[in-house]
């Protein structure tokens, strides 16, 4: 801990340590609201050139530069973006912006500040008791309220009703202001409140908060209430055209400061960085199963063929966590096959691609066409071409069309099916029996000692595989899908099988 970190312990120390209104006012309190707190709070973390918002890649000079704008612009925010584009992440590293303790009234259900009291329960307690006033201290991480924006929402959950037990208790009409339960906004009085996928809301629903936006006032079945509510907004939604389920009503998006778009990754290094970051992994699985950078890169891959595949519906986007949820099955299905072999560690191999087909088909929505060509196949076709895109980034490029007495780096290795048997990869060889199984094919051995001189020799098989799959997809090779694995053979062969 350094010496600004035990300066700032202290100083929270014999801050909290103050209990009634009369200590607050002796220790030089002074009233912030909260887009103040969030605002100077900022400008203390840039002028020491402090990340104001960590573990959120690919934004840096996008997304958080518009952010840190509207907060010092002191506005409520609209994230707009596709779905597993970081927008809750955001709002939620909002609150390491707010102050670390602000003091309440104690009781107050709505947060009063006992400098600026708005409910009718701290005004009368501050009343009778002054200086005695109880206080207590509320930390920045029980200053975030969120919402899921759903057609079953009302008025009542977000804003408040009456509440005929209360009544009852209290012995009072549903004339009194002290019948009113309040709801879920006014309880979050000088938080930061989230509205998720905004334009669910319906429009009656939205426009209630019309006032609380722009005057900072509620009404509830017809009260004269006028409380000066402190609040942060910030709103989540995707783009209008991605749903007709709803829509952001115009005066309510007038009333919203900033409106920030939100985006995907635009590197495969980014998003690997955030799939390694987010992938939650056993011990097991991170300390016995070598995965190699290919592997890695591929499986990001992926997640971009998705987002420009004819089969998939582009509207509806491809969420990050389609990349994070298809590594966490990678490595899964490469323990199982650990595991079945009885061995103490193993490699990533291109086969056990077919142990992640379930995480994509969870994350991806078909158009017409996908669905006609079932979401398993549409699956698998994303990671063909996966390997097909990042293949001339290792190895020559694979003409269409060559001469007839053309030679390519590849005559030898498609030579070597041609005239030699059929080679099949099973999915539960042991570690060796992969590993000299692939070792078989000679020109393969020597292409990547010519294109790759410099593999490490623990991702030489995973390219072994990655350059027969590749030959598939430019159509050099075939692939046979076995039960227990996959057979490559010569294109003329697989023709002559067919016939």
């Amino acid at each position: 801990m350094n010496k600004t970190e035990k300066k700032e312990l202290k100083d929270n120390m014999k801050q909290t340590a103050i209990k009634t209104l009369g200590e607050l006012k002796a220790s030089g309190y002074i009233y912030k609201s909260i887009k103040e707190e969030l605002r100077s709070n900022l400008i203390n973390l840039k002028k020491e050139q402090k990340e104001t918002f960590t573990g959120v890649h690919g934004y840096e000079k996008t997304v958080i530069p518009q952010l840190e704008r509207a907060i010092l612009s002191k506005h409520n925010i609209n994230l707009l973006g596709l779905r597993g584009q970081a927008k809750t992440r955001l709002a939620r590293q909002m609150t390491n912006l707010l102050d670390e303790y602000i003091p309440v009234v104690s009781g107050s259900e709505i947060n009063d500040d006992p400098l600026k009291p708005i409910s009718r329960f701290a005004k009368e307690l501050i009343a009778e008791k002054d200086d005695h006033t109880p206080i207590s201290w509320l930390h920045r991480s029980e200053r975030f309220a969120e919402k899921l924006a759903t057609p079953d929402v009302t008025v009542a959950d977000i804003i408040g009703d009456i509440d005929p037990i209360k009544a009852a208790n209290l012995k009072l009409s549903y004339a009194d202001d002290r019948v009113i339960h309040y709801g879920m906004i006014p309880r979050a009085n000088r938080c930061i409140f989230v509205i998720n996928e905004l334009p669910d809301l319906q429009a009656r629903i939205q426009v209630a908060l019309f006032n609380i936006l722009q005057e900072g006032d509620i009404q509830i079945r017809g009260f004269k209430l006028r409380f000066d509510l402190d609040m942060q907004f910030v709103f989540t939604a995707n783009p209008e055209d991605y749903t007709n389920r709803g829509s952001i009503i115009t005066p309510l998006k007038d009333r919203i400061g900033s409106q920030i778009l939100t985006h995907y990754p635009d590197s495969i290094q980014i998003a690997k960085t955030i799939t390694q970051q987010e992938a939650k992994l056993e011990k097991n699985q991170a300390d016995n199963i070598y995965v190699p950078e290919l592997a890695k890169d591929l499986i990001e891959q992926i997640g971009f063929e998705a987002r420009e595949s004819e089969f998939v519906d582009v509207k509806s986007g491809v969420s990050a966590r389609l990349s994070i949820s298809a590594y966490e099955n990678l490595m899964s299905t490469a323990e199982l096959r650990m595991l079945a072999s009885e061995e103490q560690n193993t490699s990533v191999r291109l086969s056990d691609f077919i142990g992640i087909i379930p995480a994509i088909n969870g994350k991806i929505e078909l158009v017409y066409e996908g669905e006609q060509e079932g979401a398993a196949s549409v699956a698998e076709n994303l990671i063909n071409d996966a390997v097909k895109t990042l293949f001339p980034t290792y190895f020559p490029a694979i003409e269409k069309l060559v001469r007839k007495d053309a030679t390519t780096p590849y005559d030898e290795l498609i030579k070597w099916f041609i005239e030699g048997t059929d080679f099949e990869l099973a999915n539960d060889l042991t570690n060796k029996e992969h590993i000299q199984q692939l070792d078989y094919i000679q020109p393969l051995t020597d292409l990547l000692i010519k294109y790759q001189p410099d593999l490490d020799q623990k991702d030489i098989h995973f390219f072994k595989e990655f350059v027969l799959w590749a030959m598939v997809e430019y159509k050099k090779l075939s692939k046979v899908e076995l039960s227990e694995g996959y057979g490559f053979k010569d294109t003329f062969e697989s023709f002559i099988d067919g016939i």
